[in-house]
């Protein structure tokens, strides 16, 4: 689990790196203020871990989770 401020998260781009505790290869879901966002796996990143972005949810999906 990792805690992000939206402006972190907007800084991120292409390479960007997030620290995680899980292992490498184990899927991931991507939350944002509550509501399933993404889909991922964890990597590992010039010896770090992180998250690749594997599925990003329909924009229709998240409209629907809103309500």
């Amino acid at each position: 689990r990792r805690k992000m401020l939206v402006k972190e998260m907007l800084q991120l781009g292409q390479g960007s790196v997030i620290p995680l505790e899980k292992e490498v290869g184990e899927p991931m879901q991507v939350y944002v203020n509550g509501k399933l966002m993404a889909y991922g796996e964890v990597v590992v990143v010039n010896e770090k871990f992180g998250i690749r972005l594997t599925d990003i949810i329909d924009p229709k999906e998240r409209i629907a989770q809103l309500a």
